[in-house]
């Protein structure tokens, strides 16, 4: 008789991860991936792990909620931690990859473990026995309708928006400026500043520019963190230059007027080549793309690589029928994981995908699923969005507000230091509890 198996639906950062983490477990894993066979609106190869909005997976200090989840993740023995650290390029405080390196890392790992058998083929129906569906934001139509008969047909949907990429030749430093704000990071990124006339006049191109409309029968419902740019516009003139416009702690080191509002450009690939557009996600239209944000100061000639675009994100209401475990209470083999039961972010995605697999791998061996810590940052996380007495559910990141009160008077950096080290104190207890000491780490 075989070993038993799990499937795992997905090969992006979630269930890369789950697959990656049942096979050192011994599991048997068939990892089922659609692409390149089929494509999804957003995807444009059929590596695993493809990143296809930012390539930052945000800052990496432990005085940020996010920043300790990736900790807690590392000491989990997390594939997708190891693929960040592997294809890192310059971004400041923040973890930037390479895009093509970190999804070619993913790849070639998950290809290289025997326990793991991959199946480029599209899945249509739920399989039988257990099953972690990581699919994402994008499942095609069949599959998000089965799960939805399986679930009652309850869903909830957004909008998400991807940044435009620019050739960095393209970029005219002779306006542009190299630098990170307040200095953190060295010159990490590059800066193109605006007087008031120039940000007004940006203002009222980006307002007035085609944009990609939605189908009839949707209400657009955008994430805060993924917000486009005209959406946040529209809040008000000034509302960009207190965002990702913001000048604050940004001085050319050449001299000269404090800018009014600044756009920033983050490395995109390894060798430097590619920078994308910080906070820029849009649904403006491409040649519309091509006019407005030509008239950005250093940005005259630049050659796009990417333009951005808008697509729908679909996640389940997962107070009403995820456990904390991640397993759907209709069935209970059946987990599920990624940016679909409403985290938002990479980083969350991926540490989803981790607990699936931890509790996919403990139900076969007949042992009691885990749920983390509340004082952790996964624990907080898997907390809210399983939270039954939540009414009005929207996608949410980590972030220490989730986390339970501390104890004393504590405030500012102090207390985020107190959080990250009673996390950490709480996951290190959680792993040597239920012997979760990762092995040997990846290697491409």
């Amino acid at each position: 008789m075989r070993e038993p198996l799990v499937s795992v639906i997905g090969a992006g950062l979630a269930g890369s991860e789950a697959a990656y983490q049942l096979a050192r477990r011994g599991v048997r894993v068939r990892l089922y991936e659609m692409r390149p066979g089929r494509q999804t609106e957003a995807h444009q190869t059929g590596l695993f792990g493809e990143l296809v909005c930012s390539n930052s997976l945000r800052n990496d200090s432990l005085e940020t909620a996010v920043g300790v989840l990736k900790e807690e993740m590392r000491r989990l023995g997390s594939v997708v931690m190891a693929a960040a650290a592997h294809a890192r390029v310059p971004a400041g405080a923040a973890l930037a990859v390479d895009r093509e390196r970190f999804a070619n890392y993913l790849t070639e790992v998950l290809c290289d473990q025997p326990q793991i058998q991959i199946v480029r083929q599209e899945v249509t129906a739920l399989p039988a026995g257990p099953t972690i569906l990581a699919t994402g934001p994008l499942t095609a139509p069949a599959l998000a309708a089965a799960l939805g008969a399986l679930m009652g047909g309850r869903y909830l949907y957004f909008y998400d928006a991807i940044a435009p990429i620019v050739t960095a030749d393209s970029i005219d430093m002779s306006v542009a400026f190299r630098a990170s704000r307040y200095g953190k990071g060295g010159d990490d990124y590059i800066n193109c500043p605006l007087t008031e006339e120039q940000y007004r006049r940006f203002v009222e191109a980006l307002m007035g520019a085609e944009k990609m409309a939605a189908h009839p029968f949707e209400r657009p419902i955008y994430f805060e963190g993924c917000m486009p740019i005209e959406e946040m516009a529209r809040r008000g003139p000034r509302t960009l230059a207190f965002g990702p416009m913001r000048p604050v702690g940004l001085s050319d080191p050449r001299g000269g007027p404090r800018p009014a509002a600044v756009v920033q450009l983050r490395q995109d690939d390894r060798a430097g080549r590619l920078y994308n557009l910080v906070g820029f996600q849009t649904k403006m239209t491409y040649p519309e793309q091509r006019r407005v944000l030509r008239l950005i100061p250093g940005l005259e000639r630049a050659e796009f690589v990417r333009l951005g675009s808008l697509h729908r994100n679909t996640f389940i209401d997962s107070p009403r029928v995820l456990a904390p475990t991640l397993a759907l209470r209709a069935r209970p083999d059946l987990f599920v994981a990624g940016q679909m039961v409403g985290v938002e972010g990479y980083v969350e995605s991926a540490a989803a995908g981790l607990l699936a697999a931890l509790n996919a791998a403990r139900m076969l061996a007949g042992r009691p699923l885990l749920v983390p810590p509340v004082q952790t940052a996964l624990g907080s996380l898997v907390a809210y969005i399983t939270d039954s007495s939540r009414h009005e559910f929207q996608p949410m990141n980590a972030n220490f507000g989730l986390m339970p009160e501390l104890p004393g008077a504590a405030r500012g950096r102090a207390k985020k230091i107190e959080l990250a080290n009673r996390a950490l104190a709480a996951m290190d207890e959680f792993i040597g509890l239920h012997d979760l000491a990762p092995g040997a780490p990846a290697a491409a």
